[in-house]
């Protein structure tokens, strides 16, 4: 399996960030295509509209957030053609726009599929 990396969409990519997956539902404002460099954007694997709203990055929801992101995963079809790109090796990285990285659901993604596949712990 691939290194899973995390970045905000405003940090300027590198090199080594492999296969660039935009991980938001919505693009991320502010930013050009040409910025962002995406690779790939895999809008449903984001989190639904009403339970992004519902969250809206209120860190007192983070554990019920965590548990219904979670149930949503697993009935994401998405899921399993993001677990196929990281099966290829390489490095991938997935872009994210909010400013509290430990709160995100990219952060969540990542280690969802930690738990249900053997992904190795990028930076």
């Amino acid at each position: 399996m691939g290194r899973i990396y995390l970045k905000r969409v405003y940090e300027q990519p590198a090199l080594d960030d492999g296969m660039r997956v935009l991980v938001e539902r919505l693009w991320p404002r502010g930013i050009s295509k040409e910025q962002a460099r995406i690779d790939l954007w895999l809008k449903e694997i984001a989190p639904s509209p009403e339970l992004r709203k519902w969250y809206a990055h209120d860190v007192g929801r983070w554990d019920e957030f965590q548990r219904r992101y979670r149930v949503e995963l697993q009935n994401n079809p998405e899921v399993a053609h993001l677990q196929q790109i990281i099966a290829g090796g390489k490095p991938v990285t997935f872009v994210f726009a909010a400013r509290d990285a430990e709160h995100s659901s990219a952060r969540l993604l990542k280690d969802y599929l930690k738990e249900v596949g053997d992904v190795n712990n990028g930076v």
